[in-house]
């Protein structure tokens, strides 16, 4: 098994507060020092393998949501830069990383490839794909560029999804997908809005809840991102380059689109996001890719997977802004809630969770 499927992954969901993506911080060098003995190690263990003969300096280039860390580094064989992976082995593996990025390489997926590992010690050596992230561009909502990241975004999705798995990845199962949901009445809920559930309110949600899972489980299944958004897009050439990856599963074939066209940190009109959705439809079907051929059942299906995914998203956001203290998360909640409560106004099924998410009410952030 690559991963614990027991670990609700928080990786994907970072505050505007701290970057995401390997495209930030600016690259003023960070010289290690006596504070700091994990980037100490790094440092010694990028130079031993780049034949510098003594540590290199190591750039700050990004922390995410988990224990990962990484740096940037100048090659001094070609003076290309580079990206060390800082994986604690005591809270991160680094296997899945290494296994999934070979998995994307050969499918012709621009992602970062692994030049060295030392898995005992939890280090990566990685190419470097920029510091210009989707979302950067995007923010600027320049009509000229969205069409065409979108456009390239579907591409490499519909690649990584032709990819024959034949038992590579864990599967998304419904014990994944319901450890999920429970975030969402215990973190949100109960946590943020300080209104936990009653049964009676506990009963209906987990039927709702139900209802979601078998809607899910019944798609046919391809390899899921699972965290495939605008933060974990670079814009580079080949576009894009795609991180973040090592929580990939194999799993319902609209989750993916979920993340990516209902995403936490930017949001479309709904014209555009349909006209988005009918164009992958479209190339999906041209490449063999197992999407339903009523467009109506296939837009449900990414409709209700995207409330499952939302869900998690409010929990996981509730979860790192008042255990973890990352209170950035808080500041895309009201996106995401708005995303929730548009679609299931929208089904009979899942009417009840708009009108208890109306009566719970918002929290200040």
């Amino acid at each position: 098994m690559l991963r614990d499927n027991a670990r609700v992954p928080e990786s994907d969901l970072t505050p505007h507060a701290a970057p995401s993506s390997l495209a930030a911080p600016a690259p003023s060098s960070v010289r290690t020092g006596p504070g700091d003995p994990r980037r100490d190690a790094a440092a010694r263990w990028a130079g031993s393998v780049l034949g510098a003969g003594r540590p290199v300096d190591l750039a700050t280039a990004s922390a995410d949501a988990s224990f990962r860390r990484y740096f940037r580094l100048v090659d001094p064989r070609d003076g290309c830069s580079r990206i060390v992976m800082d994986a604690p082995p005591a809270h991160e593996d680094c296997r899945p990383f290494v296994h999934v990025a070979a998995m994307l390489a050969d499918a012709g997926v621009n992602a970062p490839r692994v030049l060295a590992q030392d898995l005992e010690q939890g280090f990566l050596l990685l190419t470097d794909l920029g510091r210009v992230t989707y979302l950067d561009v995007l923010a600027q909502r320049d009509p000229a560029r969205v069409d065409g990241l979108y456009a390239d975004a579907v591409a490499a999705l519909v690649g990584m999804q032709r990819i024959d798995l034949r038992g590579r990845l864990p599967l998304y199962d419904r014990a994944l997908l319901a450890r999920e949901l429970d975030l969402f009445p215990e973190w949100y809920l109960g946590r943020h809005l300080s209104r936990p559930p009653d049964a009676a309110e506990a009963a209906a949600i987990a039927r709702v809840g139900s209802l979601l899972l078998d809607r899910a489980l019944a798609q046919p299944r391809v390899f899921v991102h699972r965290d495939y958004h605008s933060r974990n897009l670079m814009c580079c050439e080949p576009s894009p380059g795609v991180l973040d990856f090592q929580d990939a599963v194999e799993g319902p074939i609209t989750y993916d689109l979920a993340s990516l066209f209902k995403d936490a940190y930017i949001d479309w009109d709904e014209a555009r996001l349909l006209d988005w959705l009918a164009r992958y439809w479209d190339l999906a079907r041209r490449s063999g890719l197992p999407v339903p051929a009523d467009f109506g059942e296939f837009h449900r299906d990414f409709e209700w997977m995207g409330v499952q995914r939302h869900l998690k998203v409010l929990g996981i956001f509730a979860r790192l802004a008042w255990r973890d203290g990352k209170r950035g998360y808080l500041d895309s909640m009201p996106r995401v809630r708005r995303y929730l409560r548009a679609t299931c106004v929208r089904y009979r099924d899942l009417a009840p969770l708009a009108h208890w998410l109306d009566e719970a009410g918002t929290a200040p952030g």
